[in-house]
């Protein structure tokens, strides 16, 4: 029997990903491009995918378009 209550797909802490000084993949590139016109704001070069990672979810709740 499973437990409604038990997360099982609980969210790692962007700063804690064993990954997240690695650039960011193409994936978050394109999303926060397109995040970032709606937003009306430039998305620095560079991001590790950690940044990326936290910069769109700053994006996704000025746009509206968080979960």
């Amino acid at each position: 029997m499973t437990d409604p209550e038990v997360d099982r797909t609980p969210e790692k802490d962007p700063a804690d990903w064993t990954t997240g000084d690695e650039p960011m993949t193409g994936p978050q590139e394109s999303y926060l491009h397109t995040l970032a016109q709606e937003a009306g704001v430039e998305v620095p070069a560079d991001l590790t995918k950690a940044d990326a990672s936290r910069l769109i979810d700053d994006l996704q709740q000025r746009t509206g378009r968080g979960a």
